[in-house]
């Protein structure tokens, strides 16, 4: 499982040209699943996200977490973070999980963070088409891979 995490002012997501979802402060999650995830990855991941300390205390440290702060969450699916671009041009999206592993796990690393005591979790649709907008802050954007935790790296 792929996270790539923004910390933000604000972001949104525009689905289907008609529903959108905001959020003020916060972080801005875009998940990928591969054929390799599980349940265990998806609840670790989304431990580490509400828990990683990357906003500032009152001596500008970065010590606090999304959940010490009560702020809030957006997670947006996005397969293509599984790509394979070792050869050619042309992104291999082999390794991205399929319906319905993906949907199963995506839904399950939601219900996950949403355990957390947070302002809000606000999330896209799966599947959709989506248009997301943000304020990044800093800018602090990180990736996680739970493959390199499997790996031991």
């Amino acid at each position: 499982m792929k996270a790539v995490i923004q910390r933000v002012k604000q972001a949104s997501v525009e689905i289907n040209k008609e529903n959108i979802q905001k959020i003020e402060m916060g972080l801005l999650i875009f998940l990928g699943v591969s054929t390799s995830d599980t349940k265990e990855d998806a609840k670790l991941l989304a431990e580490k996200c509400t828990k990683l300390r990357i906003f500032e205390d009152e001596d500008d440290k970065l010590n606090l977490s999304v959940e010490d702060l009560n702020l809030e969450i957006m997670i947006i699916s996005n397969f293509t973070l599984q790509a394979d671009t070792k050869k050619g041009r042309r992104p291999s999206f082999a390794d991205a999980a399929k319906l319905p592993l993906s949907k199963e796990l995506y839904e399950f690393f939601i219900d996950m963070v949403k355990q957390v005591d947070l302002k809000s979790v606000q999330t896209g649709e799966f599947g959709a088409d989506m248009q997301v907008s943000l304020i990044n802050d800093g800018p602090v954007t990180l990736v996680i891979d739970t493959e390199e935790w499997k790996r031991g790296k």
